[in-house]
């Protein structure tokens, strides 16, 4: 008994020694900027980090999302590599790591889903001086509650106290604001209106005008002008679950392929087909819908997001599509339209699209870009792959 004491007494002494290390870390660095929110957390991580690096700030990043990543202050990026899953505690080892930079600045992408763990990762692990709420929208509804009122107040958890939050929620604005009120907490809503086309068409790849606002709007708070700031946000390497497109020339089909597998809640997901495709008529519009055996909810979701769309396929691939084909059915989604495909090697998807297309198509992946195998991600690989190959040739 008496060795279990002592044994529990030095394990309390080194968390406590371990902590006050932290809060140390935490303090040498002035403005720390937690990013939250359904949608867009990893583009909007960047987007900041991009503006304060060109603006003269000492900034470190880390994303969550797609694939975890820690930005250094030269723009580098090193992979995240987690052997036991996602934990909270990571993020005091990103703060260990980001002081030896000597930072002006660290943006951090909430990596917590539980409210509880939003609550501990904003008030014990980051304390951060800047909040940004990039949206509220219904997912995660297993943990955050059954109603988009329940994900916003889940979301709020990272609103600081005495600090400033930027957000581009309009719905839900009037919840957010009375929670950074009992906190003290400075709160505004961002107008994505005030970026332009213009602005938003010098991006490499398709950026949404409320991420490019709100990266505007902390950078400004930070102090960084905002020509500055824009500059270095168009030059900014993307993250990998970004909206993407890429065209394909395979003799006489032309395919367009968007990555749209990082908007998996259906709002998004729904929102952004239809501003890539809605507009089109008399072209293929296939839908791939990647599945997750852990994530069978989300796809049902999605199924009821797509089902009245106007799309001429929808293949299923993942690890479940006997299950979300079932599903669609029920759904009312004629059977005709729908392809189970599973996890073939991604080269038979390709020919499975360039199968159904006659002159042009429009691909759209959605779903979970991750899983056992990231199957997702390895769909968007190559079709990118198949990109490059076009350009190469285009050359010779």
């Amino acid at each position: 008994m008496t060795v279990l004491i002592i044994v529990t007494l030095i394990l309390i002494t080194h968390w406590i020694i371990e902590y006050q290390r932290h809060l140390k870390n935490v303090r040498a660095i002035p403005i720390r900027i937690h990013v939250n929110g359904t949608r867009g957390k990893s583009s909007v991580t960047r987007l900041i980090a991009a503006g304060l690096r060109e603006g003269g700030k000492t900034t470190v990043a880390k994303t969550t999302g797609t694939l975890p990543r820690v930005i250094l202050p030269d723009g580098r990026e090193a992979a995240v590599i987690r052997l036991m899953g996602a934990n909270i505690i990571e993020q005091k080892y990103i703060f260990r790591h980001a002081v030896k930079h000597n930072p002006d600045a660290i943006v951090i992408e909430c990596m917590a889903v539980n409210p509880v763990l939003q609550w501990i990762t904003e008030r014990k692990f980051i304390r951060s001086t800047i909040s940004v709420i990039t949206n509220c929208r219904e997912d995660h509804l297993d943990l955050m509650g059954s109603t988009v009122q329940s994900v916003t107040m889940c979301l709020s958890n990272t609103i600081p106290k005495h600090g400033v939050c930027y957000t581009a929620e309009d719905e839900q604005f009037s919840l957010l604001k009375k929670v950074a009120e009992q906190r003290r907490c400075r709160i505004h809503k961002i107008r994505p209106m005030d970026v332009t086309q213009e602005e938003l068409d010098k991006f490499r790849y398709i950026e949404h005008a409320e991420n490019v606002q709100l990266a505007l709007a902390v950078c400004a708070e930070a102090g960084i002008e905002r020509e500055i700031a824009l500059h270095g946000m168009q030059k900014a390497t993307p993250d990998p679950g970004a909206l993407t497109k890429y065209k394909i020339q395979d003799g006489n089909k032309t395919l367009f392929f968007y990555n749209v597998f990082a908007a998996n809640d259906p709002q998004s997901t729904v929102g952004i087909i239809k501003m890539v495709t809605g507009h089109l008529q008399n072209v293929e519009k296939i839908i791939i819908l990647n599945s997750r055996a852990d994530r069978l909810f989300r796809s049902h979701q999605l199924v009821d997001a797509v089902k009245d769309l106007d799309f001429s396929y929808l293949l299923l691939t993942g690890e479940i599509p006997e299950k979300v084909e079932s599903y669609c059915l029920q759904a009312g989604i004629p059977k005709e339209k729908i392809i189970p495909l599973g996890e073939p090697l991604p080269e038979v998807i390709y020919k499975k699209v360039i199968e159904l297309t006659n002159s042009e198509s429009h691909i759209l992946g959605i779903g979970n870009i991750a899983g056992d195998i990231k199957y997702g991600a390895q769909i968007v690989a190559h079709f990118k792959h198949k990109m490059k190959e076009n350009i190469e040739r285009s050359r010779m």
